[in-house]
């Protein structure tokens, strides 16, 4: 507890910030939040849900949505979702009935699930660089207080189940790493079996987690080559539990959906009529003023852009957060290229002098580079220029960030080493104020 004490803070002011939006974020202005929701609801009443034709009225929706969700128009139609994983609804079910069908109590659970991501991203760091604890409180108070993040973890919908799963794949790689590669069968098989489970239940909650299926494999490859009989146990260990857990669901889809339809995807591209499409976009705005968009949009809505993305923050703050970022990635590259091209004690993790850093940092460039292509190639058919798409990469994303700062912050960092708690405590801050600003300035007047 002494040694995790900033780490305990950091939670209890999300824990906070995070309330307040699941409290006062007027009921279902966040994206899918209805949908979401109709799915515990079909649960709870003894139904589970099946993705039909009349689930997404895109007229419809749009009407309640411009009325800002007006008592008048029922959401009980909003059932296009009715095709995702059951894990995240399966959780909620039993909230949702103690607390007689309440959405905040449900958007609290969500809350309580990012408490949870923010501190498998604070341990991933501290396994990596464990004389570094401030780095891992950047990290985590990044993923904490990003507004974008902190108003969707106190929504209802399965991302933050999701992300949860994607940090526990991570940590548990990153563990078998440090572990190294010669490490004896003994200390890898018990991790192995939970590496395998983790990826099943990720099977079964949402698409985004499918993006860890590859880097196992790989992973693994890596972990055993030249071990081929360890490499074939570790692979059963891991895929057997996790194709066991997701045959559940595949089979299920193919029996409802029929076609070979494992996940609903093509059931849902079939019932999503009206939803705008990125080649009818081009047609009518051209390629340029598409592409200008989609930047412009996912950086936005990336940082905030609230309610069903119709909450636009004023420019100035995009502008600053602009810059923000664009000094971050300088730094990031600064400290990628002085840790690659260092000496060879600077290409060594600093826990264990024989496992090279170089291979967490592909794990982590793998995840934010399959998570930007599933990004880039669900926009291809529909227009969804989202940045919230990219939280899949979030961690990845921090890490990269406070690596850049602390480069950035090297030379005051070396004449004043007790600087270093100021560098989390002064983010932590600043994005709170951001997350305050946004909630009490621009979300509750624009969607009350």
């Amino acid at each position: 507890m002494t040694k995790h004490f900033y780490l305990f803070l950091l939670l209890l002011a999300f824990l906070l910030v995070g309330s307040l939006y699941a409290a006062l974020t007027p009921d279902w202005q966040a994206p899918d939040e209805p949908a979401h929701y109709n799915y515990i609801r079909q649960l709870a009443s003894g139904k589970f849900p099946v993705l039909e034709q009349g689930d997404y009225n895109q007229e419809y929706q749009s009407l309640v949505i411009s009325s800002q969700f007006n008592e008048q128009y029922s959401v009980e139609s909003f059932e296009y979702q009715d095709y995702q994983p059951p894990l995240y609804y399966l959780i909620q079910t039993p909230f949702y009935l103690l607390f007689d069908d309440a959405l905040l109590p449900l958007r609290l659970v969500s809350v309580v699930i990012g408490l949870g991501v923010i501190s498998l991203t604070y341990f991933i760091v501290l396994s990596l660089f464990p004389d570094r604890q401030w780095l891992a409180l950047m990290a985590a108070a990044f993923v904490a207080f990003l507004p974008q993040h902190t108003a969707m973890l106190a929504a209802v919908n399965n991302d933050s189940l999701a992300e949860l799963l994607i940090a526990a794949i991570l940590l548990v790689m990153i563990s078998l790493l440090m572990t190294g590669r010669e490490a004896s069968w003994e200390r890898q098989w018990t991790r192995l079996i939970i590496l395998g489970i983790l990826l099943g239940m990720g099977f079964l909650t949402k698409v985004s987690v499918y993006i860890m299926a590859p880097l196992v494999g790989i992973f693994l490859l890596w972990l055993f080559w030249g071990r081929w009989r360890g490499l074939w146990r570790s692979l059963l260990l891991v895929f057997g539990p996790a194709i066991v857990l997701g045959l559940l669901w595949w089979g299920r889809n193919a029996i409802v959906y029929g076609d070979w339809d494992l996940l609903g995807t093509a059931a849902h591209n079939r019932i999503v009529i009206g939803q705008p499409r990125t080649s009818e976009w081009i047609a009518e705005q051209g390629l340029l003023n598409t592409v200008r968009a989609f930047v412009q949009t996912t950086f936005q809505s990336f940082w905030g852009q609230f309610g069903w993305m119709g909450v636009v923050m004023p420019a100035w703050v995009y502008q600053v957060l602009l810059l923000f970022s664009l000094v971050t990635i300088g730094g990031l590259l600064w400290a990628a290229a002085n840790y690659w091209f260092g000496s060879e004690k600077n290409g060594k993790i600093e826990s264990n002098g024989n496992t090279s850093w170089k291979a967490p940092a592909v794990l982590l460039l793998g995840t934010f580079l399959l998570s930007l292509l599933v990004y880039l190639t669900y926009n291809l058919t529909f227009v969804q220029h989202q940045g919230r798409y990219l939280f899949s990469a979030l961690i990845p994303i921090s890490i990269g960030f406070a690596l850049g700062w602390a480069a950035i912050a090297r030379p005051l960092i070396r004449r004043w080493p007790s600087i270093v708690i100021f560098l989390p405590l002064g983010l932590a801050l600043a994005l709170i104020m951001l997350d305050l600003l946004a909630l009490f300035r621009f979300i509750i007047p624009s969607l009350t």
